[in-house]
């Protein structure tokens, strides 16, 4: 695999679908219709999707794509695939609140290696670089000009004072249990697969996830956030959390800075 080449056409693709979703986010009105699972689509789930599994298939034709809106590319898949959540978040999209993203990322051998997690409306972007290193963009957002890329490391969590950081749409009762066994000075909420990327730049140090999620959900932000200094384990029993699953739904899990001393559920 080219990495320089992968990481400089999943960058450029955010962008572009981050442009494309900006244009429909402010827009007067918002169609939004409903998947058989309830959950909402809109046409800018539509549209992201289309721009970067078309800007993937052509780059990368021999590499298989999983994306979300394509229930066509759901079959299961050993070794290198591409994984894509073109908006992770819809409901703060349709809700105008600006924690939504645009997930990118390359799975090898069970292992999100390389992502792109792009929030347009926060203009925050981070990504690993081709030698694996996670990074936030800061300054342009020009698709085809790389800004100066900051290097992002996990903080060195304090046991007795940790920040925690929890989803804004599925925060519940269990997640607060959970959240209560530790000593915390900060709880912050978030949507979609900022959360990752907020523990991967050291703002926060344990983000736990009681609810359903997919693997094109996670994928993006665990690639972050392990190219950070970070982990993601299973809540059942702290392995890693591991991609190419039957159906791609994941188990419960754990994003934390090393250093958090994880108590079992």
């Amino acid at each position: 695999m080219d990495f320089d080449r992968l990481c400089e056409a999943m960058r450029r693709l955010a962008l572009e679908a981050g442009d494309a979703i900006m244009e429909i986010y402010q827009s007067p009105e918002m169609d939004v219709s409903f998947k058989s699972d309830a959950s909402p689509v809109t046409a800018a789930d539509l549209a992201a999707d289309r721009i970067i599994s078309d800007g993937l298939r052509a780059a990368f034709p021999e590499i298989p794509l999983v994306t979300e809106e394509q229930a066509a590319t759901h079959g299961a898949l050993l070794g290198d695939f591409l994984i894509v959540d073109p908006l992770d978040g819809t409901k703060e999209f349709v809700q105008r609140r600006g924690d939504f993203t645009v997930n990118i990322a390359f799975v090898r051998d069970g292992t999100p290696i390389r992502g792109v997690v792009y929030a347009p409306a926060k203009e925050r972007l981070f990504y690993t670089n081709a030698v694996g290193d996670s990074v936030e963009e800061d300054g342009t957002r020009d698709s085809s000009r790389v800004g100066l890329s900051l290097p992002i490391r996990v903080a060195e969590p304090d046991n007795r004072s940790l920040r925690v950081v929890a989803s804004k749409s599925h925060r519940d009762q269990a997640t607060e249990a959970y959240v209560a066994r530790y000593q915390v000075a900060d709880f912050k909420s978030a949507g979609s697969s900022l959360k990752f990327c907020l523990v991967a730049s050291g703002e926060a140090d344990l983000y736990p996830r009681l609810g359903r999620t997919m693997e094109w959900d996670t994928a993006a932000g665990q690639a972050v956030l392990l190219g950070a200094g970070g982990r993601v384990v299973r809540f059942d029993d702290h392995t890693p959390l591991g991609y190419g699953k039957p159906g791609y739904e994941n188990p419960f899990f754990i994003a934390h800075a090393p250093g958090v001393a994880l108590k079992f559920g």
